[in-house]
């Protein structure tokens, strides 16, 4: 694949040219934002902060915060820039910049989830040995396998869709530089890129799915030979929480790339990107922390020591 790329920056459509809906999304979109950098940073300071929370569980919960962090902050400000003053223009670099730091964290999100639902699984299924079977070095282990993954699997991606040749139009057709739209725009045969997109992607959905169905499979067998009702009750609510988590953030992925392209829809895509890069993020500390007990003893605690250090 020979680089003989003439574009060195893309214009982003964004979600709409429509004047009288940019400031209200723009609203929207910034309170969107600033919930979600709130609630997950307040999930990772709590756990930070209270050793109570120092458990497998709260650690793989500070890491999914973190990353769904990192991955609406590579999308969502260009996109409340552009809502705001107009200028939709992004920079070759900054492309590449915002799909390499997007796809690496939403994959590890990916394997995230599934390694909660394993935690989940040896925590109901096997509680006597949950000590020995998560232990620190185990939870370690596979917190950095996912970003290692979530890296290799950018990289790859990254690098396959700009050695493609930009030497047409520079317009894509969605809010942020994601890789359907992008070697939409290539005046290369982009055959092996979408075979790369497709096989990595399913890879992701399908591996991390298994793990996730599995383990759910077993809980709930586990939850059904219970004899307290109210064990049940709140093991499927936090189960219910979870697969809601899981099935939004799943369903959009597989919808926007496990399909061939001719099927794409650019605005049933961008649709589908709006809820896994800006408001799932913002979902996860309340579907995830914030009907926690564990979590809302930890903030009450919190919150004591900073009416006591500071005064009423």
């Amino acid at each position: 694949m020979e680089n003989s790329t003439e574009v060195n920056e893309f214009m982003l459509l964004g979600l709409t040219d429509n004047p009288e809906l940019q400031v209200p999304l723009f609203i929207t979109f910034t309170l969107i934002y600033f919930t979600t950098l709130i609630g997950n940073l307040g999930i990772i300071m709590l756990i930070l902060l209270d050793s109570r929370l120092h458990t497998p569980m709260y650690i793989f919960l500070s890491n999914l915060s973190l990353v769904d962090c990192v991955y609406s902050s590579a999308v969502t400000p260009k996109v409340m820039a552009g809502l705001l003053t107009g200028d939709k223009v992004i920079s070759y670099g900054g492309c590449v910049a915002q799909m390499f730091f997007f796809v690496a964290f939403a994959s590890v999100d990916c394997f995230l989830l599934a390694v909660m639902a394993y935690d989940r699984h040896a925590a109901v299924c096997k509680p006597l040995h949950y000590a020995t079977t998560m232990t620190t070095s185990l939870c370690a282990q596979m917190a950095v396998g996912c970003y290692v993954w979530g890296f290799i699997e950018s990289s790859i991606h990254t690098g396959f869709t700009f050695c493609l040749s930009f030497c047409h139009s520079n317009v894509v057709h969605h809010f942020f530089c994601d890789i359907p739209p992008i070697i939409a725009l290539s005046c290369s045969d982009i055959y092996l890129n979408e075979i790369v997109l497709f096989i990595l992607a399913a890879f992701n959905v399908c591996f991390a799915l298994i793990v996730i169905l599995t383990s759910y499979l077993f809980i709930f067998i586990a939850i059904l030979r219970m004899r307290s009702a109210e064990g049940r009750k709140k093991a499927f609510s936090t189960c219910a929480s979870h697969l809601t988590a899981v099935t939004i953030f799943y369903g959009t992925v597989m919808f926007m790339y496990l399909q061939p392209s001719s099927s794409h829809s650019m605005d049933n895509d961008q649709m589908a990107s709006v809820f896994y890069t800006i408001i799932v993020p913002m979902l996860n500390p309340i579907v995830y922390s914030l009907r926690n007990k564990e979590v809302n003893n930890a903030f009450r605690k919190v919150t004591k020591k900073l009416k006591i250090l500071f005064g009423p």
